[in-house]
């Protein structure tokens, strides 16, 4: 049998389409409102099924880039977290777990985003939260062996880790860091749940409602003169289900905003023109 051989310039060749190829496909995703973590940027021209460019070290990087918990865990411990998870690609509208489900393990998001969700006996769906990455699903349930309390969907194309229950617990209990990591997690989940009771719970109308979630997403967005913008990748349905109203209202709110120049909407991208008008609605 004969092998072809295969010019050093033709690899080097083959290796720089590899590495156009990825690098458009990055810029798309990103152009199209996807969270890329710089610390999972790819090197290497690996894609995914669905399109995700895939790093090395996908947990640990996930980790040290969520600022909250760089600062319980060490290497030794982010190098373990990569050893015992098992990584897969999801597509969009994916469900990892289902409220009510036994669990089975936590699932750690490397890239993507995904919703939290509860549903009604009626059918009435409430998202709780719109996860980046760099968090832990699951958790609750597994430390406690409960079942899973919420449903958790993709809202795009994601990376997750998923790690199984047992082992988990046996790794909290061998490792301080991992212990006081899921200790600091726990207690954000805790203060997101009283975050959305006042919310939802507490605020007297939907523009109030809305007003306040434009607020808390516009907090890393880049500032012009006294305008703000940042991309919104989720339907009308879905911003009414993070606040517990219906589609229609949702529509109808934005357009009265709209039409009184406190925000533009352009595709996907939301330009807060009126800051201040937004904070009057809260503090109303």
């Amino acid at each position: 049998m004969t092998h072809a051989h295969r010019s050093p310039a033709k690899m080097l060749l083959c290796n720089d389409d590899r590495q156009a190829i990825l690098e458009s496909e990055t810029a798309l995703l990103e152009e199209s409102g996807f969270i890329i973590s710089d610390l999972t940027r790819p090197t290497s021209a690996r894609i995914s099924p669905y399109g995700l460019p895939m790093g090395e070290h996908c947990v640990s990087s996930a980790l040290r880039a969520h600022a909250s918990s760089s600062l319980f865990l060490c290497d030794a411990s982010l190098a373990e977290f990569d050893r015992i998870a098992h990584t897969t690609s999801f597509p969009e509208g994916a469900v990892l777990f289902l409220e009510g489900q036994s669990p089975q393990g936590v699932y750690i998001l490397c890239q993507g985003r995904v919703k939290l969700m509860t549903t009604s006996r009626d059918g009435k769906t409430i998202i709780t939260r719109i996860v980046p990455p760099g968090e832990t699903l699951g958790l609750q349930s597994v430390v406690t062996g409960k079942p899973y309390e919420l449903t958790v969907q993709t809202l795009q194309p994601s990376q997750l880790a998923f790690i199984n229950g047992a082992q988990f617990l046996r790794f909290i209990k061998e490792d301080v860091d991992v212990c006081l990591y899921v200790a600091q997690q726990l207690g954000r989940e805790c203060q997101s749940a009283y975050e959305v009771i006042r919310s939802i719970g507490l605020s007297h109308s939907v523009s109030e409602k809305l007003a306040r979630l434009l607020l808390q997403w516009s907090g890393d967005g880049p500032f012009t003169d006294d305008s703000i913008g940042f991309k919104i990748s989720l339907t009308h349905e879905e911003i009414a289900q993070l606040i517990g109203t219906t589609r229609e209202t949702i529509t109808r709110t934005l357009g009265e905003l709209k039409k009184r120049r406190v925000l533009e909407v352009t595709g996907s991208t939301l330009l807060i023109r009126n800051r201040a008008a937004l904070q009057a609605l809260v503090d109303h």
